[in-house]
């Protein structure tokens, strides 16, 4: 009788002891909080890629406002720049691209660098009309286009595309200063939003479309 006694007492000790444990496990299955360091990646961008309206007013008498194609988030997008009229004919293509570059190599002010915004055209980068067998509209850098980032020859394109820089037209035409013949480019969605892609194509004599 002792035995069977001594036997049952052990067997409710054991359950006991193993529900005591059971209970501690399940406690810490995830429900406890943890004072380990979780690594949840890098920071978010604070880049927010837009200028605030309220920064830019109506541009004064004796300059125009028009747009640079600006970095931002690794895409391009256009920032609203003031520049004095040029004292040649406003529509001179050559006195436009050069107004534009300027804007172009200029750092952005404080409030285009808060939102993220930045530049990869050179600062010595200067710009030139046709030669002679140059296609009609061409634009000499004076550094070849295959020597420069590919961020700032998209910045170049997209900002000289549609302007009296190019005539109006689409594409842009633009040689470097040795022999080599021009290059053809365009501004597309593709370049704006991975400006890395921009390609340009030969062109020989005549004007381009």
């Amino acid at each position: 009788m002792r035995t069977v006694t001594a036997r049952t007492a052990a067997r409710a000790a054991t359950r006991a002891l193993a529900l005591t444990l059971g209970a501690g496990a399940l406690a810490g299955c995830g429900i406890r909080g943890t004072a380990v360091p979780v690594d949840a990646g890098s920071a978010p961008s604070r880049a927010t890629c837009v200028v605030r309206s309220g920064a830019q007013s109506l541009p004064p008498a004796g300059s125009v406002a028009m747009s640079a194609q600006l970095v931002c988030g690794s895409q391009l997008l256009p920032v609203s720049r003031v520049m004095p009229l040029p004292e040649k004919t406003p529509e001179d293509a050559l006195t436009v691209a050069q107004a534009l570059l300027e804007e172009l190599r200029r750092a952005p002010s404080s409030t285009e660098a808060a939102a993220g915004f930045s530049t990869d055209v050179p600062l010595r980068l200067s710009v030139s009309g046709p030669r002679k067998d140059d296609p009609a509209g061409t634009l000499r850098l004076s550094r070849a286009p295959e020597e420069l980032p590919p961020l700032a020859v998209a910045q170049l394109v997209c900002t000289f595309a549609g302007t009296a820089a190019t005539g109006g037209k689409a594409a842009v035409v633009l040689g470097g200063p040795g022999d080599e013949a021009p290059k053809r480019f365009v501004c597309t969605d593709e370049v704006r939003t991975r400006p890395e892609t921009v390609r340009g194509t030969a062109v020989r004599g005549g004007a381009a479309a």
